[in-house]
């Protein structure tokens, strides 16, 4: 398999983890320590729903990542597809940064190198 392929799946493993994590919170599960800023235990549902669209997200993410391997068809061309792999890679830069801040200990030591693992991975495949 060529490392951009690797790349793309274990990014899309690791975003997979993080839709059941989402799905979990908005089903009622007791995990809301480790997400939105540990504030809850079980999510509310304005939380719950920023969950559910999360999840829409992620699968955004999953396709891009899956494109620039060359493993699903582009959704426009190969420059956007280039510039949107370094916007993703910023945006788990900044999701480094704002779980490695919360004052929420599950969430620091759960999403923070969940989130440097994907920022990882999508520069390697925006270099790539």
């Amino acid at each position: 398999m060529p490392l951009d392929q690797l790349f793309a799946t274990l990014a899309c493993a690791l975003l997979a983890g993080l839709t059941i994590f989402q799905g979990a919170l908005i089903a009622g599960a007791p995990l809301g320590r480790a997400a939105w800023g540990g504030q809850h235990r079980v999510l509310p549902a304005k939380l719950r729903i920023g969950s559910a669209l999360s999840i829409a997200v992620y699968a955004l993410f999953a396709y891009a990542a899956l494109a620039k391997a060359g493993l699903v068809p582009l959704l426009v061309n190969e420059s956007f597809t280039a510039v949107t792999m370094w916007v993703m890679t910023a945006y788990f830069v900044l999701g480094v940064f704002m779980n490695g801040i919360s004052r929420s200990k599950p969430e620091r030591l759960i999403m923070t190198p969940t989130t440097l693992a994907l920022a990882a991975l999508y520069l390697v495949l925006a270099l790539h």
